[in-house]
This record gives structure tokens, C-alpha cells and sequence, in this order.
């Protein structure tokens, strides 16, 4: 019987740049960074870049990061005005 291989879910932050595109960082891996034009293509550029980390991790015995296990995590921007700045 074929060995399933697990699958790992991390968190992707899609930053705007202001040239245009996005840059992808993923805060569990750090150093794992990546950019694409549009949303679609930053997320999948960002999914290779994730396997080409874990990939590395393993070839060097480093442990695999704990992913976010399919929880999905919402952020948000919050604007804040202090009264003292």
C-alpha cells in the first residue's frame, strides 16, 4: 500500500506592493518569501516556495515547523488614532 504523505498547512501573508504584485511571506517559516503579480499566482508561487523550504528542512534534519493544521486564521487591519502622538 502507497504511503500517504501528510499535508501541511501554513498561513500566507499577501503584502501589496506599491509597483504592483505581492510579496508572500509565510510567518512560521521564516526566511520563506516569495512574490507574484496577482493574488492567484502570489499563492501559488508561495505554495512552491513552502515545499522547497520544507524540502530543505528535511535534507538538513532540521525539524518541520508545527503548521496551523487547517485552521483558518483571519487578520485585519485595525486604524487607531492615540490621543497622545
Amino acid at each position: 500500500m502507497a504511503r500517504r504523505k501528510k499535508a501541511y498547512s501554513y498561513q500566507i501573508n499577501l503584502i501589496p506592493e506599491e509597483e504592483g504584485g505581492y510579496t508572500v511571506v509565510v510567518p512560521l517559516l521564516p526566511g520563506c518569501v516569495s512574490y507574484g503579480a496577482t493574488i492567484e499566482e502570489a499563492t501559488a508561487n508561495a505554495r512552491e516556495a513552502i515545499e522547497l523550504h520544507l524540502e530543505n528542512l528535511a535534507a538538513h534534519n532540521e525539524p518541520i515547523p508545527k503548521d496551523n493544521e487547517s485552521v483558518p486564521i483571519y487578520t485585519t487591519l485595525v486604524q487607531v488614532s492615540p490621543s497622545h502622538v
